[in-house]
């Protein structure tokens, strides 16, 4: 049975949930953006005995304190409120699985702490520089300033309805609306329990989106200091010497192939929406490129494989952003295979 409850630690109170009695090697599941631990608890449910899940709610989502967020720290009030949980429950090594935002979280903690990490598992992860306006596998800024990432790629009417508590679908920027259209590629039999985890996500400037500057370069908007998207553009969070860590623990990256959020073609990139025509006045591919994400994953995971690093790509054919729901038993499979190996 999945039990919830609070644990103290030195930077903030953290909600989490586990499986009452679980004992074994801990996996701590770590989850997205707008989203909460309740979109792994299936997964908790389905490891197999030998393992103990653990699903913690970042700050500003689910039950957990909502502390501001410094975006000119990238993902590091993330990861280092991860980490100061891991040592108020007393974990060694674990083996950590991030999902989305949770995986650019797990690749900081691997940067920072590799000794606290036993395997790493990246599910749908943002790429190691950030999410938007760069290009080239080694993530190139567009603009000095990251124009085209940050707070200003939030729709204003997904904000809106997100702080208002929509349950509905009536509009496509509803937050129901955008789980069955991006988060998964088929929509979920369980769709509400998704939603209301959803809906836990705190707004504003020092949460979601965050607070936006101006730019005089193309779509004229930057990154801002504040707040969850900021936290993951370019000019605040990028990983490019993942290769250096010591030790280097086995990485899986699982992915599905129809994902629509972390793609080199991402609906949510404002250069790709501008290729397509969706934001006026793009000035082109010379100047502003869609961000290639796959690629640079991709070619970070390889220095770190040249490096002496052991890591798997595994692509789930028709599957879409969130592949540990639409493809439980594939997931399943391929995590464990991991775990054990470790």
């Amino acid at each position: 049975m999945i039990t919830e409850r609070l644990v103290a630690t030195d930077r903030l109170t953290v909600h989490h949930a586990e499986i009452e009695g679980r004992t074994g090697e801990p996996v701590v599941l770590v989850h997205g953006n707008v989203s909460s631990g309740a979109f792994w608890h299936p997964t908790m449910a389905d490891l197999p005995e030998r393992f103990r899940p653990l699903a913690p709610d970042l700050r500003g989502f689910g039950r957990t304190e909502p502390l501001p967020v410094d975006a000119t720290r990238g993902l590091r009030d993330h990861s280092e409120d991860l980490l100061s949980y891991l040592r108020a429950l007393g974990l060694g090594p674990v083996h950590l699985v991030g999902w989305s935002m949770g995986g650019g979280i797990a690749l900081q903690l691997l940067r920072d702490h590799p000794e606290s990490v036993r395997t790493l598992t990246l599910v749908n992860p943002v790429s190691p520089y950030g999410f938007g306006g760069t290009h080239g596998e080694d993530g190139r800024l567009n603009s000095p300033d990251g124009a085209g990432s940050g707070a200003g790629g939030a729709a204003p009417e997904f904000v809106r309805l997100l702080s208002e508590g929509e349950t509905g679908a009536d509009s496509p920027f509803a937050p129901r609306s955008v789980l069955d259209s991006a988060y998964v590629k088929e929509p979920l039999a369980d769709a509400d329990r998704y939603v209301a985890a959803m809906l836990t996500t705190r707004t504003g400037e020092d949460h979601y989106p965050g607070d936006v500057r101006p730019s005089d370069t193309w779509p004229g908007s930057a990154p801002g200091v504040r707040g969850v998207l900021n936290s993951m553009a370019p000019t605040h969070f990028r990983i490019d010497d993942l290769e250096l860590v010591e030790p280097k623990p086995p990485v899986l990256w699982i992915r599905g192939s129809a994902d629509v959020i972390v793609s080199d073609t991402s609906l949510f990139d404002l250069a790709h929406l501008g290729a397509l025509g969706a934001i006026p006045d793009w000035p082109g591919p010379s100047v502003c490129p869609p961000q290639p994400m796959l690629a640079q994953t991709r070619a970070a995971l390889a220095r770190y494989a040249a490096a002496g690093g052991r890591t798997r790509e595994v692509v789930v054919d028709g599957a879409g952003h969130s592949v540990h729901l639409e493809r439980p038993e594939e997931f399943l499979a391929a995590l464990v295979d991991t775990l054990d190996a470790a």
